[in-house]
């Protein structure tokens, strides 16, 4: 009798033979108590109808309320429902990227528990990826529900990104996608801690798609959890992830003034040798030192601003811990080199 063949894993679309597709769902939580039964409620008639089967790996981002007590009885109740508790708030970027160590899909869909991104669009992202797509994100046709400064503020970052960084985002993209898993492996194996996951997403390429969508209300009380100096933060991470254009600047500044300076140097010692000296102006003087303080603290401060991203990076800590994993197999829950500390397996 012949030994059986070895099990190869290929990616969905080189199979040789038919089987059935296996999709994972990816949704950070961050006490989302009340909001998981709606979005089960949703989601699962949608997986169902689809012919695949199907994984969704929760990762609970330190919530302080009952979330990880509802999915601990969830998974108590249907395997297919899993979850990642992560020993602190990481934000919902590392989360993201814990999600997708665990998830085991041919393909995995990201998305967010307060029904923004409605679960039905799945199915359309189901159908292009099947149709060849590796990437297929939602793409919003309206930002109403946001305030006119968050839109002007979000149409400003984005030009300025792409300009900056030549990565050029989407229009009206955001963390609602289906990944292949040819682009859930390449993600994986990104390992900063800085993390701008739409960034990441545009840079890997692979072939995509948009499907359009219009934002619900959020559900339950309540905006966004971001607030403006959270966002200004996250704008700067974003940018700094993926260009080093601002250090330049300051490199071309400096060569400006120093220029501007020994031309007006040559000037004043043309006059004086001319004119004789003249009283010294007070106010030009006061007005010339703060204007090059400031030039001076602003470039150090900008500096600085990358000098601590290379500290963080370089004291090579685990991009997360978790510290308990619901329903999830042993060989996937095993911990990787540089990602997570070991959990405990239940």
């Amino acid at each position: 009798m012949s030994s059986p063949e070895p099990h190869i894993q290929e990616y969905p679309r080189s199979l040789g033979r038919a089987r059935r597709h296996v999709l994972s769902v990816v949704v950070p939580v961050l006490n989302e108590e009340r909001g998981l039964e709606p979005l089960i409620g949703r989601l699962k008639p949608v997986l169902d109808g689809l012919d695949v089967d199907w994984e969704v790996v929760f990762v609970d981002d330190g919530s302080s309320d009952g979330t990880l007590g509802r999915l601990r009885a969830l998974n108590a109740l249907d395997g297919r429902f899993k979850a990642i508790s992560l020993s602190r708030n990481f934000g919902k970027e590392i989360a993201t990227a814990a999600g997708l160590s665990y998830v085991t899909g041919d393909a995995a869909v990201l998305m967010d528990a307060d029904l923004q991104h409605p679960p039905e669009l799945i199915r359309d992202f189901f159908a292009h990826w099947r149709a060849g797509f590796e990437i297929v994100y939602g793409q919003r046709r309206d930002r109403d529900a946001d305030t006119f400064l968050h839109r002007w503020a979000a149409r400003a970052f984005y030009l300025t990104f792409q300009k900056l960084s030549g990565t050029a985002l989407p229009a009206g993209a955001g963390d609602f996608r289906l990944l292949d898993r040819k682009a859930v492996d390449a993600m994986n194996r990104m390992r900063e801690r800085v993390r701008f996951n739409k960034g990441l997403f545009a840079w890997m390429g692979f072939r995509s798609i948009g499907v359009p969508f219009k934002v619900p209300p959020r559900y339950g009380s309540g905006g966004s959890r971001w607030r403006p100096r959270q966002l200004l933060r996250f704008g700067l991470d974003g940018i700094a992830s993926f260009t080093t254009i601002p250090l330049r600047v300051w490199s071309y500044l400096g060569l400006l003034i120093s220029l501007f300076a020994f031309v007006y140097a040559a000037l004043f010692l043309l006059k004086t040798l001319l004119f004789g000296i003249d009283v010294p102006g007070f106010p030009t003087l006061v007005i010339s030192v703060m204007f090059f303080a400031g030039v001076q603290l602003l470039s150090l401060g900008i500096i600085g601003e990358y000098l601590g991203r290379i500290y963080e990076e370089v004291k090579g800590r685990p991009l997360y811990i978790v510290s308990e994993v619901l329903g999830i197999e042993p060989e996937v829950a095993r911990p990787k080199a540089s990602t997570s500390a070991e959990p405990h397996a239940q």
